[in-house]
């Protein structure tokens, strides 16, 4: 594969990763303040799925095509603005995977669907939390992440 379509797959799925991201985050943000018990069983099931068909294959290929890309360009790893985008980046997928795991909980948390009226569980409330938290490292940690691309330095 030659440089340049690497690098335009590269910026691709940077691009899917980060407005997913941001996409299924302001979704589920803007249904919990919302408190629309069937908004967030739609919502949540969503979110579930765009991380397994988007954002999921994105996390992996961005290592895998970001390393490939420093090989050819003869740059190493361990030194610079790579390194710090390495660290940068684990700290993201160590908050994202975790994001992951709550986002299944608070689906689970809307099924069945059609439930009726039922108040919204503390639980989510909880698990929201967290969600935010976790989700707003990772959210600056792709920001950084885009800088670092564009400027090659710290």
């Amino acid at each position: 594969m030659d440089y340049l379509t690497l690098k335009w797959l590269h910026v691709l799925s940077s691009t899917v990763l980060f407005g997913t991201g941001i996409g299924t985050a302001f979704g589920l943000f803007v249904a919990s303040l919302r408190r629309d018990r069937a908004a967030l069983a739609a919502v949540t099931r969503s979110v579930v799925l765009a991380d397994w068909l988007f954002t999921t294959p994105a996390v992996i290929v961005q290592p895998v095509t970001g390393y490939w890309l420093a090989s050819m360009a003869g740059m190493p790893w361990t030194r610079g603005w790579l390194l710090v985008a390495g660290l940068v980046y684990a700290l993201a997928i160590l908050c994202w995977l975790p994001v992951v795991v709550i986002q299944w909980r608070m689906r689970a948390l809307f099924m069945p669907a059609g439930d009726g009226g039922r108040a919204i569980p503390a639980r989510y409330w909880t698990l929201f939390a967290w969600w935010v938290a976790l989700g707003s490292v990772a959210f600056c940690c792709f920001v950084v992440l885009f800088r670092l691309m564009v400027m090659k330095h710290p």
